[in-house]
């Protein structure tokens, strides 16, 4: 099976990375084949034996396999090594659109970052992270890709004895925020400038005629970052990790552990197990990720001006802005989840009024979102019922404000469809997916990445996947896997 490979990373310094091959398999075994995303590489499945080079089994021609170096903070302390402890990245493609793709094996083997673990994944890690990150690409946001789902025949011991299984992960970028903690922390000035030219020459080129490209550099990541979570706070999906070494300079979404979509709408709802005080509740995201962003700009201080006091300014003035940039776009969006196109100084008050409800009534957030279309053929009841308390005031408040758009009704239940997804890659029905596969059923998997290749269509067949969970199927906890 043969892959064109253009390693840039690898022809970095040693020192960003160690070259390790995954470590072989006893008994690999296909569970899914990502044609969408392998049209979308070039990569042809035909006659090949995909299993024996996504296990690591096999090397490709012109693969160069290294684990990346990384450090930061975790749930606010400082760890000066993490890197890639049990991912591999096999190295760079060109797609079909001549944009570079690292592809990356999770769960293939320890590294020398692995402290002492054992570099395998189980089973159900690998199936959430397949669902999950092609759900959110199906959504619209921004995302790291699953191309690939392999058992390993070997046994994974974590609480217990589980199989184990492997990823195969396609990004635009596996560098993180903790790539740049990690030569700044060392005060590695000549790595650090490496790594930010490196960056900017293969994701922000419009940074490089700038007067302060790395000044530039940090405002491209702070927006990137701030469309993410303003998505991400759009569909109700709590990341529950969001460590500066989880968070993505290129803006995707990456590392899926205790991550999770909200049910029933809560402000401050947790999920991760790990996650004890809250740190990265669904209200905290956006305020975590400016925090990892001015991790970032520490770090930058040093190339943005020698002047360090000029420096601080510059950094702290960007980094300052992501409020805005945020409030901005998260008000765009659920501007638009209500059916407005234009802007009107007093959604702000509706829109927070009506989360307020929702919380108060613990209403399911994306059901709710989704009957507002509704509202537009004067099907109150369809809306209402997800209130335990009378929202007649909210909905006359809304009627006024949706007269005032000047498309016709149609096109706004159209438009309110198209935010508002019906599907979601529901908790309960992960936990359903991985107990069947456990059994060596795979088919409920397959269903549900089925519903979720189109979550904005109503999918009658599929209704019984819009449902929430019923009460003995509520998950009130996530876990990482590690």
């Amino acid at each position: 099976m043969n892959i064109d490979f253009d390693n840039s990373y690898a022809r970095l310094p040693e020192k960003f990375y160690s070259n390790v091959k995954p470590t072989p398999v006893k008994s690999p075994n296909i569970i899914k084949l990502n044609n969408i995303l392998a049209d979308e590489l070039g990569i042809k499945f035909d006659n090949m034996q995909p299993e024996i080079f996504f296990s690591g089994n096999s090397l490709f021609s012109g693969s160069q396999p290294i684990a990346m170096a990384y450090a930061g903070h975790q749930f606010g302390n400082w760890v000066p090594q993490l890197g890639d402890g049990r991912a591999i990245l096999l190295g760079e493609i060109l797609d079909k659109k001549g944009l570079r793709r690292d592809i990356q094996l999770k769960g293939c083997g320890p590294t020398p970052f692995s402290r002492m673990g054992d570099g395998r994944a189980w089973l159900g890690p690998i199936l959430r992270e397949y669902i999950l990150s092609e759900a959110m690409e199906n959504l619209g946001i921004p995302t790291t890709r699953a191309l690939t789902a392999i058992s390993t025949g070997e046994k994974v011991y974590r609480e217990k004895e589980f199989p184990g299984a492997i990823l195969t992960r396609v990004a635009f970028s596996h560098i993180r925020v903790g790539t740049f903690q990690y030569f700044a922390s060392r005060k590695d000035l000549d790595g650090l400038k490496t790594l930010a030219d490196y960056v900017i020459n293969r994701h922000y080129k419009n940074c490089i005629k700038d007067n302060n490209p790395y000044l530039r550099l940090l405002k491209k990541v702070i927006k990137r970052q701030a469309n993410l979570v303003s998505k991400w706070m759009g569909v109700g999906f709590i990341h529950g990790v969001l460590n500066t070494d989880n968070t993505s300079i290129f803006g995707e979404t990456i590392d899926y552990g205790p991550c999770a979509f909200m049910d029933e709408y809560q402000f401050n709802k947790v999920f991760s197990s790990i996650d004890q005080t809250g740190r990265y509740a669904y209200k905290n995201q956006p305020a975590i990720i400016k925090w990892n962003l001015a991790c970032l700009a520490s770090c930058l201080l040093p190339l943005i001006s020698e002047n360090e006091k000029k420096a601080i300014n510059l950094a702290q003035s960007a980094v300052d802005e992501f409020d805005d940039i945020y409030n901005s776009l998260w008000l765009k969006i659920f501007r638009n989840k209500l059916g407005f196109r234009k802007i009107n100084e007093d959604d702000e008050k509706l829109i927070k009024n009506l989360l307020d409800l929702m919380d108060k009534n613990k209403t399911d957030f994306t059901l709710t979102f989704r009957s507002i279309s509704s509202l537009i053929n004067n099907d109150d009841d369809n809306f209402k019922k997800y209130f335990m308390s009378h929202n007649n005031e909210w909905i006359d408040k809304w009627r006024n404000r949706i007269s005032k758009e000047d498309n016709d009704k149609k096109d706004i239940f159209k438009f309110i469809n198209t935010i508002n997804p019906a599907f979601i890659p529901r908790n309960h029905r992960i936990e359903e997916i991985i107990s069947k596969a456990l059994e060596g059923d795979y088919s409920y998997f397959e269903i549900l990445n089925k519903v979720l290749l189109k979550p904005y269509d109503d999918q009658d067949e599929y209704k019984e996947y819009q449902k929430p969970p019923q009460e003995n199927q509520i998950v009130t906890e996530t876990f990482c896997g590690t």
